[in-house]
């Protein structure tokens, strides 16, 4: 890390692109002993989000997460630390998460729900969102609740009038309105369903508010983003809460952000002051990401820092895909070294489709599997297809 002149401009810390992924993958929890005693909640509040998706292969993308930072956390364990449900019909429990529109559908730290005023304004200044609903739908589904709430969507009337998964009853209409407008929040689940509950009743009180600016909720978010990605340009402090760019551009002057140069990544950037103030070192992990991991959100930040080009392929035509389903990057030594798609037969982790950077790669990817199949509850592990013929009897060896 080099410091400039104050002549060359308001980019006075220059940082190798070495330096700049050290310190992205440290904020992201990957470099440096991990944080045990803040536990999962603990990861929630570093990355400031953990994306929601209804696949599941070894696990749920929320459960992954944690996962690849801390090792095998108990599954249940993970559920609990972020949500608190309530039983049919009972109070709800002063939560320590909450379901809302971040990056994707995500799971957020309680605390930042006086941050997402400005996009619960936006949603309310829309006329119309999606699906049609009929009159009187609102206000009943938001009477259930008073009257009878926490409950499902189910509960409320049913989620679905019987056609696709987007064919959405009244009641489900309704009931995700109240939640983009903040009538309405998910604080828990029951066997993976959203259990609503009015905002007033849910939100600790000192929280449950809409008072702050537009500019007085983007600054912190951005601050946070920066935060949670070490450092960033303008594009990737965007997406990570999927703000537009102008958005950023109002505040970023006043987020605390420091503006860096990275060399090789041809345009400005912004990184954490603290991230800067001490040399990122420590043990790399090693281990699988979920597709969803925030690590990596954005694909072109991910080919700019790694030089892995990332891509979902579970709604790619099976014919088109490349890498397979559900393909999960591996990490080790701090770089993109491989990918696996991977699948479950019983108490066996089948890796159905595995690519490789090189021989190298083979080890962290057979510990990679091993731990990952522990975890879930396997015993073995069997290879179906490796990208490279060559690298196949190897990898079969070290996973065995």
């Amino acid at each position: 890390m080099t410091t400039a002149s104050p002549a060359t401009g308001p980019s006075a810390v220059e940082l190798s692109a070495d330096e700049a992924r050290r310190i992205a993958l440290r904020a992201q929890g990957f470099l440096g002993a991990p944080d045990r005693r803040g536990g999962v909640r603990g990861v929630l509040r570093a990355l400031g989000a953990v994306q929601l998706d209804t696949i599941s292969v070894l696990a749920r993308s929320h459960e992954l997460v944690p996962y690849a930072r801390l090792g095998a956390v108990g599954r249940e364990a993970v559920e609990r630390a972020y949500w608190t449900p309530a039983p049919p019909g009972g109070p709800s429990p002063e939560p320590h998460a909450f379901e809302y529109w971040s990056h994707a559908a995500c799971v957020l730290p309680i605390e930042e729900w006086p941050l997402f005023a400005f996009r619960r304004r936006a949603y309310r200044a829309r006329p119309h969102w999606n699906h049609d609903l009929s009159d009187g739908a609102y206000d009943t589904v938001v009477k259930q609740l008073r009257d009878a709430g926490p409950l499902t969507a189910t509960e409320l009337g049913g989620a679905k009038n019987g056609g696709p998964w987007w064919d959405w009853s009244d009641a489900k209409i309704a009931v995700e309105r109240a939640l983009m407008y903040g009538e309405v929040v998910c604080t828990g689940r029951r066997g993976w369903k959203r259990v609503y509950d009015l905002a007033e009743r849910a939100v600790p009180a000192a929280l449950l508010h809409d008072g702050l600016s537009d500019a007085e909720c983007l600054r912190p978010l951005v601050r946070l983003a920066g935060r949670a990605l070490g450092v960033g340009t303008r594009a990737d402090i965007a997406d990570y809460h999927r703000l537009k760019g102008e958005q950023v551009d109002a505040v970023i002057a006043d987020s605390g952000l420091v503006p860096v140069t990275v060399q090789g990544w041809g345009r400005q950037a912004w990184a954490d002051p603290e991230a800067l103030a001490a040399p990122p070192r420590g043990r790399h992990r090693t281990t699988l990401l979920s597709p969803f991991d925030s690590l990596v959100w954005e694909r072109a930040r991910t080919e700019r820092i790694f030089g892995f080009a990332h891509r979902l392929e579970a709604y790619v035509p099976k014919p088109k895909r490349v890498h397979g389903y559900f393909a999960m990057p591996l990490l080790s030594g701090g770089r993109l070294v491989g990918r696996v798609d991977p699948a479950r037969s019983g108490t066996t982790l089948v890796a159905r489709q595995v690519s490789l950077a090189g021989p190298k790669a083979v080890a962290p990817m057979a510990q990679a599997l091993r731990e990952a199949a522990e975890w879930v509850g396997c015993d073995a592990v069997r290879i179906e297809r490796v990208d490279a013929p060559g690298l196949a009897a190897d990898l079969t060896r070290a996973v065995a």
